[in-house]
């Protein structure tokens, strides 16, 4: 005979908690029927798990985050979630919460405490320690709980969210539902251990094996380490041993799964088990049919309800104006200016900005007393504290994502990439979750990325690239490149009140080298508007960063060589690009170089020229320019880089060329 629940685990009401337990298996029921009928296309089943998802949600408090996975559709029905609205979203119709641009459970709900998966897994876990600790920072109390599944804790983000929560004491439960298999392949086959409850050891805190086909032992386990938790004990990893019943998603089917494996685990159904402890406990069979028909009728009609909706349909205008949240940032300039390094002006920007606002949270390797490598932020710990001015273990992507689950939060986060180079092991992150979410469900994030990037310094093929470009190409993020002690002020100031995720790419080389005025007071430099760095009429020079410097010498050669006269437009921002200035400038002079630091196949210039190409080819006396670094690793050696990879290097030739065209 199983066990009754214990008192503590049930809800005051307990035909409440199989009422939960009992919709999201209806809605299976329903939406396996319906794929059988061949009238949705795909569904993720949760069948026969679905106590993980209802236990966790029971267990915790309605103001606690919830990080679901595709298998848990019980996390939204226990929080409340509108049932029409829900099918619309999973059945691809009008009135879903992504508006047609996402599937299934892919999107959040910040008002209920929900915030969805991207498919790249064990992704939002590093989101969760965002959450966790803005909790901390807010003093909210708030726990966030962040499922995975047992092939995702291979995942290198599963590691670096760990490693986070252990470090700073996050309260973060991390729920891994090990269901006995990944697409197909058997759990036992791609770990080597039987409990991955094990791994908690190596990252300090607690780790726990869960019946996860017990809804009262999912709500034991959580009640107790979400407290935990609530009181400064930190994070705890729960491993749900389940099974999953159905495919990996429906097409795929069960034939590789052995059918005493199945039979097995359909006896410990985790509804029936509950169904038979409640009438064990005295719950008349007769309420609990009341409760299953009355569920049977309501699924079914909302189900066909919401495929007589209308199909997603929506307009180029409305779709490109989703990509971003609005911003109208008012350029500002305030104070006299005086002569400032650039390093000096950017620390400047970031100590304004933390100053002026408490919801400025940096980030990043060895930031805090060290200050930084290049010591930006030397003396902000002093300043601001180590609760705002906070060293990161070297994880890339979990420091952005958890730059994410703070801006969720509404705080201003600012992550620091030790060099632009290593951004390559925060890809994911960027690309794939800040990116896309304000497109997919309307969440603006304000998450600020400072890269030192660029070559000159002789630093080799690792601490040298300009990887600009790689971002460029990604909807939905905003690029900034400072190349003077001004803008480096403002345009990190206007990242960090952007709504957006904005990369903002810092050339080392001007660190120390470039010097400028710099008002003394509040600054802050548009996103998206160029600066005309040089007026002239002969050939203009489109550059950013380092070039800009490039450029103007460049001018400066053939004004004194015969009187030529180069107009420089400093881009500022690449994404999105000054069309209205560069247009402008091509119209008049009719000559156009395209001039950046990075390798010229694919580079950001390509774009421009081709843009300049399309759109005012009747202006152009000559076909535009471009000059880049050769398609070269970039050597350690100085004069392989200065002579063979660098723009610089071929730029007189090519302004000589063009304007003699």
């Amino acid at each position: 005979m199983e066990p009754t629940l214990a008192p503590a685990t049930v809800p005051a009401d307990r035909l409440e908690l199989y009422r939960a337990l009992r919709l999201p298996r209806t809605v299976e029921e329903k939406m396996l029927r319906l794929i059988r009928q061949n009238r949705i296309s795909k569904w993720f089943s949760g069948y026969g798990q679905e106590a993980i998802a209802v236990g966790v949600v029971s267990a915790l408090e309605a103001s606690d985050w919830v990080l679901p996975m595709h298998r848990n559709l019980g996390v939204w029905t226990t929080r409340g979630v509108e049932l029409k609205p829900l099918f619309c979203q999973l059945m691809g119709r009008r009135g879903g919460f992504t508006n047609g641009r996402d599937r299934t459970f892919h999107f959040g709900l910040p008002e209920k405490r929900i915030v969805g998966m991207i498919s790249h897994l064990a992704a939002m876990l590093p989101v969760a320690d965002g959450l966790g600790l803005a909790a901390q920072l807010n003093g909210s109390g708030r726990v966030a709980a962040a499922f995975v599944g047992d092939g995702a804790t291979r995942e290198g983000e599963f590691h670096e969210a760990l490693s986070l929560a252990g470090a700073w004491s996050l309260p973060v439960l991390f729920i891994v539902e090990n269901n006995g298999y990944g697409l197909s392949t058997p759990t036992g086959e791609a770990l080597p251990v039987e409990d991955i409850a094990d791994a908690a050891a190596g990252y300090g805190m607690p780790g726990e094996v869960v019946d996860g086909n017990d809804v009262g032992a999912v709500i034991a386990a959580v009640k107790r380490l979400a407290e935990r938790a609530r009181q400064g004990g930190g994070p705890a990893l729960l491993e749900m041993k389940t099974f999953r019943m159905r495919g990996h998603e429906e097409a795929s089917g069960t034939a590789y799964v052995p059918q005493d494996l199945m039979d097995a685990w359909a006896d410990r159904d985790p509804l029936a088990r509950l169904r038979r402890q409640l009438l064990a406990e005295g719950v008349g069979e007769a309420e609990l049919d009341a409760i299953d028909a009355t569920l049977a009728a309501e699924i079914e009609e909302v189900a066909e309800w919401a495929l007589t909706q209308p199909e997603v349909s929506s307009s180029a205008e409305t779709e490109h104006a989703a990509v971003f949240a609005p911003h109208g940032a008012t350029p500002r300039s305030e104070g006299e200016p005086h002569e400032q390094r650039f390093i000096d002006a950017l620390s400047d920007g970031l100590r304004d900005a933390m100053a002026r606002d408490e919801s400025v949270v940096l980030m990043g390797q060895d930031i805090a007393e060290y200050g930084g490598v290049f010591k930006v932020s030397q003396g902000f710990v002093e300043q601001f504290g180590r609760e705002r001015v906070r060293n990161t273990p070297i994880i890339e992507n979990g420091a952005i994502g958890c730059a994410m689950g703070l801006a969720l939060d509404g705080f201003r986060p600012v992550v620091e990439m030790q060099y632009a180079d290593f951004v390559s092991c925060g890809f994911n992150q960027i690309v794939n979750n800040l990116a896309t979410t304000h497109y997919r469900w309307g969440a603006p994030l304000n998450v600020t990325i400072r890269l030192p990037f660029g070559g000159g310094i002789g630093a080799g093929p690792f601490h040298s690239q300009s990887p600009e470009a790689w971002f460029c190409h990604v909807p939905g993020l905003k690029v900034v490149i400072p190349a003077t002690p001004e803008d480096a002020k403002g345009l990190i100031r206007a990242a960090i009140e952007e709504p957006n995720p904005v990369l903002v790419f810092e050339h080392k080389k001007l660190y120390r080298s470039l010097r400028g005025p710099v008002p003394s007071g509040d600054v802050l430099t548009p996103i998206g508007k160029a600066r005309v760095a040089r007026e002239g009429d002969d050939l203009t020079i489109v550059t950013w960063g380092v070039g800009v410097g490039w450029a103007l010498e460049e001018a400066e050669r053939r004004a004194a060589h015969d009187g030529a006269n180069i107009e420089v437009i400093d881009l500022r921002t690449l994404v999105p690009w000054d069309r209205e200035t560069v247009s402008a400038s091509v119209r008049k002079t009719g000559r156009v170089i395209v001039l950046h630091e990075a390798a010229r196949t694919a580079g950001f210039g390509a774009e421009l020229a081709a843009e300049i190409t399309e759109s005012w080819f009747g202006s152009l006396d000559a076909p535009p320019v471009r000059v880049a670094g050769a398609d070269l690793p970039i050597a350690f050696s100085k004069q392989i880089e200065s002579e063979i990879y660098s723009a610089s290097a071929r730029l007189g030739g090519a302004t000589d060329r063009l304007l003699a065209f």
